[in-house]
């Protein structure tokens, strides 16, 4: 019999043929602890490894080609096609695998807080950790709304310790993510990082939203006294997850949101954090987070005690933490929000060129939130030797479904629509680049973001950067005014000036392939090319 039928036939009964529906995370901590699956840290959070697989498998991901949803995928490197027949060879290998399985737990969430837009998602998985996981990462249910639930509206089968088989026409490794938007159904097969099956419903939700004209982002959000809402866009590294956990306000979620013309919401029922080197001094509500219900994946305990030794990497350096939202005390339940009021794109320029803070116009706000610009130092990965560019289409375009103009196109209305306002920030170098300059202090960057909330900033002179055609304030509370200018804080303008070329140079180069998609506005809203300067098309 067909795994799902299977399920269907049991689901009168909790727990039924080591079949376990919605276990509570006790449960799940015993069957993890007894199994060898995890062990119980002095803090409370179980602790689990996800095997050879520390991170995300983007070249494994595959999404199925129809003629349903053909024309709206952005097919590429993010997004490869697998035919529908080689997608039922995948399946049949995890159905195969699960129904082999000694015991399965199947784990029924909703994605999405605002009931007029969420999904049910429903997890099959054999491992107690990733369900504990899933319960942490959809809003859970309650009760009555398990009693409810019925069919659900995708489902994710994980038989992530199985080997996807090469030999099938499009997968090319043992491990294959595939996504069916027409059978709605995610098989997981060679990798057991748990973080496939939150961007799996990420993913998802890049789909379906704005198919009912919602924008779907990669950003954190919280709210101020005021229900004033702010929404922060950026890359790793770039202080996303410091900057909005702000404890003057009210964090709606801290990684996938959706803009409705309702306003906003979170996506997901937890938090997903990087806990490499965490400490409480820096991070309070992260550590405090961890404790009973918490997964803490990939960090090093000792064997003992039990205490996690959070400096150390040896086993990967994207250790993690996953915990419901709740337990952030500042948090917002339900997980809703008004109208933003400002959009902030953070990028850690470590060339020393963009301004600390600048504010975009529409159009601009269109041409930076597609470029999704940031730069890697040197000694953060091998081979590094100076700055390097990083450009992320949305700030997230491993996980979008539609081209990254859809999503630009959705933004700019909705700014329009709602009078939101675009800023962006530097939270990298100034007074030159990397190795020769210093990084932006922390407090400067609070002063402008607390000034954007206060609107001080609305009411200061602007001049217009030379290089980019950004508005910079003339002065900020709180924040020198001598750094505002990033070209005043170097020794040698000419230095600056062919630095700045550099990147102006590496912005247009990487934009030269949404081109062809983007409008004459969003083009022109970019940096202007300097004479001289040799473009690779």
């Amino acid at each position: 019999m067909d795994l799902m039928n299977q399920l269907a036939a049991i689901f009168d009964n909790k727990f039924a043929d080591n079949v376990y529906r919605n276990p509570s995370p006790a449960v799940l901590y015993e069957h993890a602890v007894s199994l060898g699956d995890g062990q119980i840290t002095s803090l409370g959070a179980l602790a689990t490894c996800s095997g050879k697989k520390t991170g995300r498998s983007p070249k494994d991901k595959r999404v199925v080609e129809s003629l349903d949803s053909k024309a709206d995928i952005w097919w590429g490197d993010v997004n490869r096609p697998i035919s529908t027949e080689s997608f039922a060879l995948v399946r049949n290998t995890a159905s195969h695998y699960l129904e082999q399985s000694t015991r399965l737990y199947v784990i029924d969430g909703f994605a999405g807080w605002h009931p007029d837009y969420r999904i049910k998602v429903r997890i099959i998985c054999e491992r107690p950790y990733h369900a504990l996981f899933m319960q942490n990462m959809l809003i859970r249910p309650t009760r009555k709304e398990l009693k409810k639930f019925g069919s659900p509206d995708y489902v994710i089968l994980n038989a992530g310790r199985d080997l996807a088989d090469p030999a099938i026409n499009g997968v090319t490794s043992e491990t294959s993510i595939v996504i069916n938007f027409e059978e709605a159904e995610m098989i997981i097969l060679g990798t057991q990082y748990a973080g496939e099956m939150k961007k799996g419903v990420f993913t998802i939700m890049n789909y379906l939203m704005p198919k009912q004209g919602v924008l779907s982002m990669h950003c954190s959000c919280n709210e101020g006294s005021q229900e004033d809402v702010s929404l922060f866009f950026g890359l790793s590294g770039t202080g996303k997850t410091t900057l909005s956990a702000d404890p003057h306000r009210r964090l709606i979620g801290d990684d996938e949101h959706c803009w409705t013309d309702k306003g906003v919401f979170n996506i997901e029922g937890g938090c997903y954090a990087k806990c490499i080197d965490l400490v409480p001094e820096k991070e309070p509500e992260i550590f405090s987070a961890i404790r009973f219900g918490a997964v803490l994946e990939n960090t090093v305990q000792h064997p003992e005690t039990r205490e996690v030794d959070f400096s150390d990497g040896s086993l990967t350096q994207n250790t993690r933490v996953s915990y419901p939202i709740d337990f952030i005390e500042h948090a917002k339940i339900p997980c809703i929000g008004g109208q933003p009021k400002n959009i902030i794109f953070l990028t850690c320029d470590a060339f020393g060129v963009l301004p600390p803070v600048s504010k975009l116009t529409p159009e601009q706000a269109m041409y930076h939130f597609i470029s999704g610009y940031t730069a890697k130092i040197a000694g953060t990965e091998q081979g590094i030797v100076e700055p390097q560019a990083t450009f992320s289409a949305c700030y997230g375009a491993a996980f979008l479904v539609w081209h990254p103009t859809k999503y630009a196109e959705m933004l700019a209305e909705k700014m329009k629509n709602f009078g939101a306002h675009a800023w962006l920030i530097n939270t990298g170098w100034t007074g030159g680049e990397y190795g020769a300059g210093s990084r932006i202090k922390l407090e400067y960057t609070r002063a402008i973001i607390d000034a954007i909330h206060s609107d001080e900033l609305s009411n200061v002179d602007f001049n217009r950067d030379p290089f980019f055609g950004l508005a910079i304030p003339g002065e900020c509370p709180d924040c020198p005014t001598e750094i505002l200018d990033p070209k005043k804080t170097w020794a040698n303008s000419g230095n600056y000036e062919q630095v700045a070329g550099k990147l102006v140079e590496l912005f247009i180069q990487n934009f030269s392939q949404y081109t062809s998609e983007a409008s004459d506005s969003i083009r022109e809203a970019g940096p202007t090319p300097l004479i001289g300067m040799s473009l690779k098309t």
